[in-house]
């Protein structure tokens, strides 16, 4: 449960008092989807830092992770989410389960190692088997098996041309990333199932 970087501009204070009251249902699993995107800054950016700084402070209070949007955006998600890191709510978290998830990576591989180590998952998607995607294909390969996630962003980031995008495109990004890897796809999906479980602190499902 969370407020998108594209609508923050319009929320009001009874928006967030909503948001407070929905965050801290046990039923919710995380705050998100959260962040910053200054390639379409359909909201400005002065209101998105102060609205994603002030939904980290909402996830440390009710002990929930983070589901985190970064698009152009790659300093200014990094420095919020390494301060929020250290900050003494999300700290004591640092042995637990992870504080969150960078969904659909599109940073470096030093942002991936950088947060990785502060206890984010890096979330794959179908971008890591483009070429152009220079960023995220170095990233995958120096990851620990206990940082990487796998998704689809459906009904985003398709295949291309007339083709669509469902959830059997996992199964794409899982064969890329153990390609990248050295792995097997089937060792992708242990380790992102097991993250998974933990970062929603649930029994792991079989993959």
């Amino acid at each position: 449960m969370g407020i998108h970087p594209h609508h923050v501009a319009e929320a009001h204070e009874s928006t967030w008092q909503r948001l407070e009251q929905l965050a801290a249902d046990p039923r919710v699993g995380a705050v998100g989807e959260i962040g910053l995107d200054f390639f379409r800054n359909l909201s400005p950016p002065d209101v998105q830092r102060d609205a994603f700084a002030r939904q980290l402070e909402l996830a440390a209070r009710v002990d929930k992770p983070v589901l985190v949007h970064d698009r152009d955006a790659h300093e200014a998600v990094t420095d919020a989410l390494l301060a929020w890191a250290e900050s003494s709510n999300a700290a004591a978290r640092a042995s637990g389960p992870p504080k969150g998830v960078l969904h659909c990576f599109s940073g470096d591989a030093a942002m991936a190692a950088s947060l990785a180590a502060r206890g984010f998952l890096v979330s794959f998607a179908l971008p890591v088997s483009f070429r152009s995607a220079v960023g995220p294909r170095a990233a995958a390969p120096e990851l620990p098996d206990e940082a990487i996630l796998v998704e689809t962003d459906a009904p985003w980031l398709g295949p291309g041309g007339d083709r669509r995008n469902e959830p059997t495109t996992a199964l794409r990004v899982s064969a890329e990333l153990a390609r990248l890897r050295g792995t097997s796809p089937e060792a992708i999906a242990s380790a992102a199932n097991a993250n998974l479980a933990r970062l929603l602190r649930i029994e792991a499902p079989q993959a």
